[in-house]
């Protein structure tokens, strides 16, 4: 059964998608205060300002928080179960949500190195996700 996949409805939300299928994670960092955020908003989420640039993740994070599922939410997602679902702290400063994959992810604690991997969903579409980084 095919997993579910988001459906960018902004053009902030099209360009992050875009730059997933290419295999980049692309973030936005602000010209006029120089803060970075996620997730893709049309202003900045320090100062309100419009003027922005994307550019390229370095794809390190840390692990902030975690849980372990193991009730499926919906069919879709019966055959992945357990699974990790992570509050990823990006090297460059804001967090955000993923899964950690691989065959180590249940073993997760809080601090582990994270390096971003892409699921592929088919149809040429990827989402950014992490795996426990090598040591």
């Amino acid at each position: 059964m095919a997993l579910p996949f988001p459906e960018p409805r902004t053009a902030e939300a099209r360009h992050f998608f875009a730059a997933a299928a290419a295999g980049r994670l692309e973030l936005q960092r602000c010209a006029a205060c120089a803060r970075v955020w996620f997730f893709p908003r049309p202003a900045c989420v320090a100062c309100g300002s419009t003027d922005y640039a994307w550019f390229a993740a370095s794809g390190r994070g840390s692990l902030h928080s975690f849980s372990i599922v193991r009730r499926a939410p919906s069919p879709e997602f019966r055959d992945r179960l357990p699974y990790v679902v992570a509050l990823v702290e990006l090297a460059e400063g804001p967090r955000m949500m993923a899964n950690v994959v691989g065959d180590d992810a249940l073993e997760v604690a809080i601090g582990d190195a994270l390096e971003l991997t892409f699921e592929d969903r088919g149809e040429g579409r990827k989402l950014p996700q992490f795996c426990r980084a090598k040591r």
